[in-house]
């Protein structure tokens, strides 16, 4: 971007549109790939089995109905530059205010998992040996200042950044499954002693060896594997060409999720059968040290830490433009609402960056790094769960209230009110399957202090300040 523009940005006090086509299909995927899949798939597939193939495909399809409404309502009218926009236009000021301090919640906890992750895969390189509390507080606050340093630069640069980060996990990926299949196709044992074969999925046990429970509990570490998938929502204010670049970003979600998601775990569970699967270990690694590979394991874990900084650096990006929102709608405080030169948020960065930090505190009260990213991830999910149904029945609004902008619309969202339905019924059960899982369950019992924190700030700061 030019400094004349940047300049422009700066004196008008709004975003710029920096992102091109090449960063937002990139943003997407890298949202679509998440710590969810590398660290937490080893956990989902120790409790479903191969059903983790389903789940993944179900999870996916839902979501997909979600990205297609919020790209329908976002391209109905490019004033709106988030959630909070349409939110608060077609539901009211109170759903605008608790979908953007919601959204601005779910990445802080993200990044609170983040730094558990990055903190679990550093060990790695310490003889797999755990950190101690100060030393893992140190390695998170490193983290933070690293990625709030290069967010205080250029949107351009957090476009690059995300571009060369998610590009990075899907070479790995692929690289992950051009070995798996020659593995099974030249029937390679493992150090093991197991012989690589796709007869793995359905040799112990069926598709269902867990049953129903075990099928249904899958479902709480898998969810999160998604979260960050519509922060191409969050990108469109900085987004050049919204109606072309938009559509094609949010389409290409469904061949993700088969490539990405179910075709990888495929290859995983053919080299490994999943009940010898450790759920404490990344089967992405795991993948490599069966082979022996140990050179191969050390580029996957450097590759697991990068996805993992790609997803704090998503998260430190997306609270600074809902603080940015909230704070144009009066609904934060008005520092937020401020650009720097290169026209940044940098005050709504400072904030998230001290939240962060905060959270970095709590490798002293959970020092167990995986018990630690399960309470995070969980009470992240019931979040990011909260949001997608806000945008639902944002989009239920906009079809009964604005019949000829759907008319107008050529990105509908497939099946209409029927979808937004099926979808709004389908995350509620995810709520219900929370708390079948007792440390799952923990994080849902705390959720309602957010709620509670977020009705205080409305009718005691929010409601009287908007009366003046």
């Amino acid at each position: 971007m030019s400094n004349q523009n940047l300049s422009e940005s700066h004196e008008q006090g709004e975003l710029h549109r920096s992102l091109s086509n090449r960063h937002l299909q990139l943003i997407a995927i890298g949202g679509a790939i998440g710590t969810g899949l590398f660290m937490g798939s080893g956990k989902t597939i120790s409790l479903a089995g191969p059903s983790i193939l389903f789940i993944y495909l179900i999870i996916g399809t839902m979501v997909f109905f979600v990205m297609r409404a919020l790209g329908e309502l976002l391209l109905s009218n490019l004033a709106y530059k988030s959630f909070i926009d349409f939110t608060t236009d077609l539901i009211g000021p109170w759903a605008g205010y608790f979908v953007g301090w919601t959204y601005w919640l779910c990445w802080i906890t993200i990044g609170i998992a983040d730094l558990s992750a990055i903190i679990y895969y550093l060990q790695f390189f310490n003889n797999g040996l755990p950190f101690s509390p100060v030393e893992g507080a140190m390695i998170s606050v490193a983290a933070i200042v690293f990625i709030m340093g290069l967010n205080l630069l250029t949107v351009r640069l957090f476009g690059e950044l995300e571009f060369w980060f998610a590009l990075i996990k899907i070479l790995a990926i692929v690289i992950l499954i051009a070995v798996g299949l020659w593995m099974i196709f030249t029937g390679f044992t493992s150090t093991t002693g197991e012989v690589a074969s796709f007869t793995h999925l359905w040799a112990n046990g069926g598709f269902f060896p867990t049953g129903v429970h075990g099928f249904l509990a899958g479902f709480q570490i898998a969810i999160f594997a998604f979260v960050g998938v519509e922060l191409v929502g969050t990108t469109a204010a900085e987004t050049k060409d919204p109606e072309r670049n938009l559509p094609k970003a949010i389409n290409s979600i469904p061949i993700r999720i088969i490539i990405f998601y179910v075709f990888a775990l495929i290859i995983v569970m053919s080299v490994t059968p999943w009940n010898r699967i450790d759920p404490a270990i990344s089967p992405f690694v795991n993948l490599f040290s069966q082979a022996g590979v140990a050179a191969a394991a050390i580029l996957m874990n450097l590759v697991v830490l990068s996805s993992v900084m790609s997803s704090m650096n998503s998260g430190v990006f997306s609270t600074s433009r809902m603080l940015f929102g909230l704070s144009r709608e009066d609904q934060g405080p008005k520092a937020f609402g401020k650009l720097n030169k290169r026209a940044v948020p940098a005050n709504a960065l400072y904030f998230s960056a001290a939240c962060l930090l905060l959270g970095a505190a709590l490798q002293y009260f959970v020092p167990n790094t995986v018990e630690a990213f399960t309470l995070a991830t969980t009470l992240s999910t019931i979040l990011f769960i909260c949001v997608w149904l806000l945008i639902i029945w944002s989009y239920i609004r906009y079809y009964t209230t604005r019949p000829e902008l759907h008319a107008k619309s050529t990105f509908k969202l497939p099946g209409g009110l029927f979808t937004c339905w099926v979808t709004i019924i389908f995350f509620i059960g995810m709520i219900y399957v929370l708390s079948l899982e007792p440390d799952t369950f923990k994080a849902l019992k705390v959720s309602p202090i957010w709620f509670i924190i977020l009705l205080i700030g409305y009718f005691f700061f929010y409601k009287p300040r908007n009366k003046k």
